[in-house]
């Protein structure tokens, strides 16, 4: 591991602890032990949030996978994002590379990986910016309204600059390095994979409209979250605090699980609907629960796969 990427860990960790040590951590169990097997509901309810990812996932693919083989690539993709020391886009990666050992060469592969997470972010801006509009129509404590605009606008932008860089020539660089310094062809043509699917609009919409439905499903996990916690909160406030929540996370790219981050940020954003420090933490803390309980079997599942034989002529690469 590198030394940046544990010094990011061990910061989040102070961060969060620290919240929760100072917001009186017994009354956070106390909602913890309230909310009981009611967790277990808030776990399944990411399941959907998953399902239509996949399928998101799959309008962007030539030879289409079965929805059943990509959802599973796409659960090791968020819990490798979610327990590991990686940048956020290390799952893609990794997504890319199981793709690649049973379906489509390595180069297609990583495109519609990083497309897709290209999609996946231009629609949480999307959804952001409809947070926000919920938001600024509705009563709210107005104190971290300031919050709400800079992670919108911060989401747009990272959205943004991320398209804008594979449009103009960012996996052609990546192809020409892998060339020069590994001698190897696993990425050839890359780039132009990349660009062939940004001329087809009508598949990035399909894909689209998937990812959208998957972050509205997010706002309905945040929702019950909130009532198994004994918050009778509205589904309009729910999708708030998800679609703030998740763009706060999103700027704390740099810190692995965005840890501290996410804690902070639904501090701030339960406050605006009088949620009082305990819930909202003990909110953070069962989506924390929700990333152990379905990522460490997507941890084993990935370590099952990779040592699985290659089949036919599939590729290796990015390792």
């Amino acid at each position: 591991m590198k030394r940046s990427a544990i010094l990011a860990v061990v910061i989040g960790l102070i961060l969060a602890v620290t919240l929760i040590a100072t917001n009186d951590f017994a009354k956070i169990l106390d909602a913890l032990r309230q909310a009981g097997w009611g967790i277990a509901l808030v776990v399944l309810l990411h399941l959907p949030q998953t399902f239509a990812s996949a399928i998101g996932w799959q309008e962007l693919l030539d030879r289409r996978p079965p929805v059943s083989r990509l959802y599973v690539l796409r659960w090791i993709r968020e819990s490798v994002n979610a327990l590991l020391p990686v940048a956020q886009i290390g799952g893609d990666l990794v997504r890319a590379r199981l793709l690649a050992r049973r379906g489509p060469p390595l180069a297609p592969s990583l495109a519609s990986s990083m497309v897709d997470l290209s999609v996946e972010g231009a629609t949480q801006a999307i959804f952001t910016i409809l947070c926000v509009a919920l938001l600024i129509a509705g009563p709210h404590g107005g104190e971290t309204m300031t919050l709400a605009i800079g992670v919108t606008v911060a989401s747009i932008a990272m959205a943004v600059a991320f398209v804008v860089a594979q449009r103009f020539g960012l996996f052609a660089l990546i192809e020409r390095g892998v060339a020069r310094w590994t001698k190897a062809s696993d990425l050839t043509g890359l780039n132009a994979a990349v660009l062939a699917l940004y001329r087809n609009p009508a598949r990035l919409s399909r894909s689209a409209g998937w990812h959208l439905l998957s972050w509205l499903l997010g706002g309905i996990e945040t929702w019950a979250g909130l009532h198994v916690l004994g918050v009778h909160a509205s589904l309009r406030e729910a999708l708030v605090i998800e679609g703030l929540g998740q763009a706060v996370r999103g700027v704390g790219f740099l810190i692995p699980g965005a840890l501290g981050v996410q804690e902070g940020g639904y501090l701030l954003i339960c406050a605006m609907f009088g949620i009082p420090p305990q819930q909202a933490l003990a909110l953070s803390l069962i989506r924390r629960i929700r990333e152990l309980v379905l990522g460490l079997p997507g941890l084993a599942v990935w370590h099952r796969m990779e040592a699985r034989p290659l089949v036919g002529g599939a590729q290796e690469g990015l390792s």
